[in-house]
């Protein structure tokens, strides 16, 4: 009996896990850019998903829900931005597994909204170590530009990439919060 119960939770999650990776990867069409930075930056709410994922059953699960949507996006896309990929699915990663550790160890809405910040502030620092050292030498190889200065490697991440970074968490979080205050308790019974 504990067996088949065990399983069933095992492919509850699994259930769970793969339809927040395909809602995720349909909010990833759904994005904008921000006019005062480059188009290529866009925001989106993506990460909301892995999130929920995290929240309801570990940060495992949060960075599989993240890996779905970037694997299914990759696909759908024929491969056109690999590192773009790969930068999105370290960000995911860098955001939500503050939040699911802080909410698990906690239980609270204060936890939540600490690991938001945090979140933020890792995805941000993260990422802008990511995209000086790989991800931005990455692209400039793959389309066959020369490498990138020192000088236009900084400004492209301090004007750039940080402050998109830190926006994105901002607005992520904010729309987060509002949903999780509505989901909290359903959360919490599940």
């Amino acid at each position: 009996m504990k067996s088949s119960i065990t399983q069933t939770n095992k492919l509850y999650r699994l259930i769970v896990i793969s339809i927040m990776g395909t809602i995720s990867v349909l909010l990833m069409f759904l994005n904008f850019p921000l006019p005062f930075l480059p188009a290529y930056l866009r925001i989106d709410v993506s990460d909301i998903p892995a999130l929920i994922a995290s929240i309801m059953f570990s940060p495992l699960a949060g960075v599989l829900v993240v890996g779905i949507k970037n694997i299914l996006y990759l696909l759908l896309t024929a491969i056109s931005d690999p590192i773009g990929v790969m930068a999105n699915f370290f960000a995911g990663m860098f955001y939500i597994v503050p939040v699911s550790f802080l909410y698990l160890k906690h239980g609270t809405m204060k936890s939540v909204l600490n690991g938001l910040v945090l979140g933020t502030v890792f995805m941000t620092v993260g990422l802008s170590i990511l995209n000086y050292f790989l991800f931005i030498p990455a692209y400039s190889w793959f389309m066959g530009w020369e490498e990138m200065s020192e000088t236009v490697k900084l400004s492209t991440v301090l004007v750039g990439i940080l402050p998109f970074n830190l926006i994105k968490g901002v607005i992520v979080g904010i729309v987060f919060a509002i949903i999780f205050t509505k989901l909290q308790k359903w959360i919490k019974r599940n």
